[in-house]
């Protein structure tokens, strides 16, 4: 059954771990191509899935967006536009062959973090994209919309295995940001600034290569209060065998998905504990923080406003996990007593104080869950229907579950109520939430960075502004982010008369690892091959998305790194509609560590107080190091700024409020 209850055939990434690692629940064979008759086509050079191609939802979409507009209360007269070309960023996630010519449902997809720092120390916000099978680049900002690739003198290329996650943090408290990239069975990698935006692998001496794991995110965050910065790394569970691709890569699991199933192939997270001189300390046993669940993410959450910031750790094939952190360098792990349902499938997390009641909230987002069924264009906003869900043998859990996206909201003394569907945050196809005021009204608003690649139809991101914090309005064709200027991209190429005479779509438009029909192919008729040279092409599709203001014009724009091609570059020009009332808060720690992860910050201005709290977690796969946003609304100036540093101490600004300001204030 698809959500809607309606009857639906087997499909999505997950559908393949479910028919390939539980036998006993269902059966795959493929037929032999070959006993199916075959009729060719002489001239056909390119291959498009039709919903890919034409995805006829879209306008549809739209126009019933743009006729919403007049019900949307927050401020939404204002357009972002895709500046890439004229950006001089070239940067293109090149891809694991898993996901393109030899196709099989994996992990791969999900690492696709951008991160952002001023790593030169020149005023501008510079960009690190990570990649899979190409170097990784990194850009410095030029001003106005525009970048340098610096990669190379930079240091930062690595380029020999696939990278996932980035995170910049000033790990020595030197007054710069350096570099921590997580990767796939090669080890993570630690880079040092000079201050000037060339860094050097410190790896070894640090301590923090990993153990060889499948590694995802990493957070940075001072667990015990000695202000310097250590390090949580997620190591999602051994996806991959023992067998390279051509592009390097390890090959992974036929039954990818069904990971979890399989205790010999669980990984344990790492936490790293900061003693120094940039060293580091492994003390994930001695902490008790020992954490397996096949995670992706992982976002420093102080759930009880003690003054310690605990660990929130999404899973995206089981239970999310809630570690309190006790004191003393301990952990124990809570999850169930305070969340007793979470996303089954979760992927991104974010923490926001989305209401305005001054506590601090938790938005999660769920993937896999939708890979459950056919996700159809119609069904996106809604939760997935219980009795269409995966099998209890599959889900592994007690199937206590949101089933979908997760908006913990916080009633203080430790309790949340869950209220995405509310608050309209239900997503389709959801990986890496975002968090800033788009249109400086004083309320955070959320960009989704959403979609699936081959051989999925195309879907795009989303953008939610926050009505005053009663509810959470759907934006992105309003807003011009959607539709995308190409919603389509090439994806791999054939040789049909070659070595790829027996790939399924030289012998005709048959995906029966990924398709909505499992008859074989003497059950559907005559099927018509394809000879020659052939470019498969597939839908574009976001992983991450960071927001922030690139062109220093008072207004935030949106970055995206899309998996397989190439990034958004989304310009906002609500600065040049008119006034822009909102502050910048930058942060320097004395007794805290340097970047004061882990303060949080009130602005009051305009008869209200916004919370933010200054975590780091820039989007999906990312933390980065730049200044707190805040929109004023109407309000020309600020009241006042309180700061509550991670030691606990409270700080107090008054002065140089006005509108436009970018306010330092130091321990």
């Amino acid at each position: 059954m698809s959500r809607s209850g309606r009857p639906y055939k087997v499909t999505g990434l997950i559908a393949v771990a479910v028919v390939v690692g539980l036998a006993s629940v269902a059966v795959f064979r493929r037929q032999p191509l070959a006993s199916a008759p075959v009729a060719v086509l002489s001239s056909t050079n390119v291959y498009v899935p039709a919903d890919v191609a034409r995805p006829d939802w879209v306008a549809g979409r739209r126009s019933a967006q743009l006729a919403s507009a007049a019900s949307i209360s927050a401020p939404h007269n204002f357009q972002f536009a895709d500046g890439v070309d004229a950006s001089g960023i070239t940067a293109r996630l090149v891809n694991s062959m898993d996901l393109g010519k030899y196709y099989r449902a994996t992990h791969y997809d999900h690492g696709t973090a951008v991160a952002v720092a001023d790593v030169d120390g020149d005023g501008a916000l510079d960009l690190f994209f990570v990649n899979q099978a190409a170097p990784n680049a990194l850009y410095r900002n030029l001003g106005g919309g525009r970048f340098e690739d610096i990669t190379a003198r930079a240091g930062v290329a690595v380029g020999d295995r696939a990278c996932v996650g980035a995170s910049f943090a000033d790990i020595d408290n030197d007054g710069d940001a350096d570099l921590f990239v997580t990767a796939v069975r090669e080890g993570n990698l630690l880079f040092l600034n000079d201050g000037h935006g060339t860094f050097t692998n410190v790896t070894a001496d640090a301590g923090v290569g990993g153990t060889g794991g499948h590694s995802s995110g990493s957070v940075f965050f001072d667990y015990d209060g000695d202000g310097l910065l250590d390090l949580f790394v997620t190591n999602v569970g051994k996806y991959t065998q023992e067998e390279r691709y051509p592009d390097g890569l390890w090959r992974s699991f036929g039954d990818a998905f069904a990971g979890h199933l399989h205790a010999e192939r669980s990984e344990v997270s790492i936490l790293y504990h900061n003693v120094g001189g940039a060293r580091f300390a492994n003390v994930t046993t001695p902490s008790g923080l020992v954490h397996s669940a096949w995670s992706g993410d992982a976002t420093a959450f102080d759930y009880d406003a003690d003054g310690r910031p605990d660990l929130y750790v999404p899973s995206m094939q089981g239970h999310d996990e809630l570690w309190q952190n006790r004191g003393a360098g301990r952990f124990e792990k809570i999850g169930r007593k305070i969340f007793p349902a979470t996303p089954w499938g979760a992927m991104g997390v974010k923490v926001l104080d989305w209401n305005g009641d001054g506590r601090l909230d938790l938005f999660v987002t769920d993937m896999h869950t939708d890979m459950a069924t056919n996700l159809l264009p119609e069904e996106e906003k809604k939760k997935h229907d219980p009795a269409t869900m995966f099998p209890p043998r599959f889900l592994a859990t007690d199937g206590n579950h949101v089933l979908g996206n997760a908006l913990f909201t916080n009633r203080g003394g430790g309790k949340f109520d869950e209220l995405s569907d509310a608050a309209n945050v239900e997503t389709g196809w959801p990986w890496g939430p975002s968090a800033g005021d788009l249109n400086a009204d004083g309320w955070p608003d959320l960009v989704i960075g959403a979609g699936m690649n081959y051989p999925f139809r195309y879907a795009g991101n989303n953008v939610l502004l926050n009505d005053g914090g009663k509810r959470f309005a759907d934006a992105e064709f309003i807003l011009g982010v959607e539709p995308r200027r190409d919603v389509t991209q090439p994806w791999f190429e054939l040789d049909c008369d070659g070595s790829d005479v027996m790939q399924d779509i030289c012998q005709g438009e048959i995906r029966p690892h990924m398709t909505n029909d499992l008859r074989s192919p003497s059950e559907r008729g005559q099927v018509a091959a394809r000879h020659g040279h052939v470019t498969v092409w597939a839908a574009r599709a976001s992983r991450s998305a960071v927001i922030a203001d690139f062109d220093n014009d008072g207004d935030l724009d949106v970055v995206t790194n899309n998996y397989g091609g190439v990034p958004q570059v989304l310009m906002s020009d609500l600065a040049s509609r008119g006034p822009v009332h909102f502050l910048t808060v930058q942060l320097v720690g004395q007794r805290s560590n340097r970047d004061a992860i882990g303060a949080v910050v009130t602005v009051q201005a305009g008869g209200r107080a916004q919370v933010q709290v200054n975590d780091g977690k820039s989007g999906y796969l990312a933390q980065s190091v730049m200044p707190l946003y805040f929109g004023l609304g109407s309000a020309t100036q600020a009241d006042s700024i309180k700061v509550t540093w991670p030691t606990g101490r409270e700080q107090v600004v008054r002065e140089s409020l006005q509108s436009g300001n970018r306010v330092v204030i130091r321990e």
